[in-house]
């Protein structure tokens, strides 16, 4: 694996340790961890129509999966998300319709049904937002008018509009769901801080904090900041494109890949 970072590629990024425009800690157990560079991943149709061959993998440090760089016919160099089985030298193509090839993107309604597909935009103009992750791959179930059905990793199935882009194959590094964290010194250095047990802590701090002894839950109920019962009560919001679910997944399924 080639890792020499392109530099124009590259910009800093100032850490937030998990804290909002306002400075308030929004996300706890995050602060330190070593410093990094962004990597400007293409994750949409900037190549539309051309051609680009492949003369890098790279590590990158901001996402769990690998990133190809790769040379366009004019010269122009540019990340992407690696897929599985590619290597250096390979031809990508990104058009509306192209070779079922790994890493080729194209439109939903020109890839056959059963393809694995990732990088999935839902808007026929937007960039790919679903499945980027390590090893993640969804398959094409359907094609329904203008509409494609697409099983995600979670086994939950969802209607695309078939004029939206993906790239074929599956996400680079299936065995990163593997990897373990061995020692403290590897998450500190990961930018996560010590996490402590809720029930540890006082009822001002945390929904189990408070109670005698080692007790799991302190208060009868755990409740929020703002006194609302917090146990069994769905914190889901609903959104526009839950329209487009035909199938959840289930909670069995969920934490399985």
């Amino acid at each position: 694996m080639n890792t020499k970072r392109k530099k124009k590629l590259t910009t800093p990024i100032k850490k937030k340790a998990g804290r909002s425009n306002q400075g308030k800690i929004t996300v706890r157990h995050r602060g330190g961890g070593v410093k990094r560079l962004y990597r400007k991943v293409s994750f949409g149709q900037e190549m539309l129509e051309s051609r680009a061959k492949v003369i890098a993998i790279e590590y990158d440090p901001n996402r769990s999966a690998d990133i190809a760089l790769i040379e366009l016919e004019n010269r122009e160099k540019r990340y992407i998300l690696a897929p599985q089985k590619i290597k250096v030298g390979d031809e990508i193509i990104t058009s509306e319709k192209a070779p079922i090839s790994p890493g080729n993107r194209m439109q939903l309604k020109n890839i056959p049904v059963g393809t694995s597909v990732y990088n999935i935009a839902v808007h026929p103009d937007g960039k790919g937002i679903l499945i980027r992750s390590a090893g993640a791959s969804g398959s094409i179930l359907a094609h329904e008018g203008n509409m494609t059905n697409i099983r995600m990793p979670s086994r939950e199935i969802r209607r695309v509009v078939n004029r939206c882009f993906a790239s074929v194959g599956e996400v680079s590094c299936p065995e990163h769901r593997y990897k373990k964290i061995k020692k403290a010194g590897t998450a500190r250095k990961m930018g996560r801080r010590p996490v402590v047990r809720g029930s540890a802590m006082n009822p001002v701090d945390h929904p189990h904090g408070g109670g005698e002894g080692k007790a799991p839950i302190g208060m009868p109920s755990p409740k929020t900041p703002w006194g609302k019962i917090a146990r069994g009560v769905k914190t889901r919001k609903r959104k526009q494109t839950d329209r487009y679910i035909l199938k959840r997944a289930s909670k069995k399924k969920r934490g399985k890949k």
